[in-house]
C-alpha cells in the first residue's frame, strides 16, 4: 500500500473520522480515495463536495441565476484594543459592545473558551460600537473584579479539578480557563489554582 494524502482523504478523514479511515486503508490495502469501499454517506461526501464547487463556479450552466442581493455581504466591524490585567470573562466584551456573547464570538473566531487570559488583544466589534466601548468595558471590568476576587489555592493531595471546582462552586470550563488547563491535566499537591470568586 502507497502511503500519502490527497484532498479526498483529507475531506474523508473529516468525515469519517481519522482512525476508521486509516483502518479501512489497512484492511483494504488501499490509498486512494475513489479505490475504498467506505459507508455510503462517505461516498456521497467527495461527491457533494465536487458539485457545489462545479455549480459555484458557474452557477447559470446549472440553472442558477444569483444576484448581487443573493450573496452574504462583507461583515463589517470596528476593532479595539484592550489590555487585561487578569483573567476577565468575554460576555464582559458583549456588554461593552451593546450585543450578546455569540455575536462577539462569531466576529473573533479566534478567541476559545468564554474568557479572555491576561495579556492584550485587538477584538472585532459590532460596526459603530467601538467608539464608546473603552468606557463601558473599563466600568463593567472594574466592578467585576471588584465582585469576583480573585484567590490562589494550593493543591493537597488527592484534588482532582472537578473535586476543586466542586468545593469553591465554581465550574470546571472556569477553573480550567483560569488556569490554561485541559481537562486531560494532572494537579500536583503544591500547585497554585487561580480561583474566582
Amino acid at each position: 500500500m502507497k502511503t500519502g494524502c490527497s484532498w479526498t482523504l483529507a475531506a474523508t478523514a473529516y468525515n469519517l473520522g481519522e482512525d476508521r479511515l486509516q483502518a479501512e486503508k489497512t484492511s483494504q490495502q488501499v490509498d486512494n480515495y475513489y479505490e475504498l469501499f467506505l459507508p455510503i454517506e462517505t461516498q456521497r461526501y467527495i461527491f457533494r463536495i465536487l458539485a457545489a464547487k462545479l455549480i459555484l463556479s458557474n452557477p447559470s450552466r446549472y440553472g442558477f441565476y444569483l444576484s448581487p442581493e443573493d450573496y452574504y455581504q462583507p461583515v463589517t466591524f470596528d476593532r479595539v484594543k484592550i489590555s487585561l490585567p487578569s483573567i476577565t470573562p468575554l460576555y464582559l466584551v458583549a456588554q461593552a459592545s451593546g450585543t450578546y456573547f455569540k455575536q462577539i464570538k462569531d466576529l473573533n473566531p479566534q478567541i476559545r473558551g468564554h474568557d479572555l487570559l491576561t495579556g492584550t488583544y485587538i477584538l472585532a466589534v459590532p460596526e459603530g460600537s467601538g467608539a464608546a466601548f473603552h468606557s463601558r468595558f473599563g466600568v463593567l471590568a472594574e466592578k467585576w473584579r471588584q465582585e469576583n476576587k480573585m484567590h490562589i489555592y494550593i493543591v493537597k493531595k488527592g484534588d482532582t479539578l472537578s473535586t476543586v471546582a466542586e468545593r469553591f462552586k465554581v465550574n470546571l470550563p472556569s477553573l480550567m480557563a483560569w488556569n490554561d488547563l485541559t481537562q486531560d491535566t494532572y494537579i500536583y499537591p503544591g500547585e497554585k489554582l487561580v480561583i474566582y470568586q
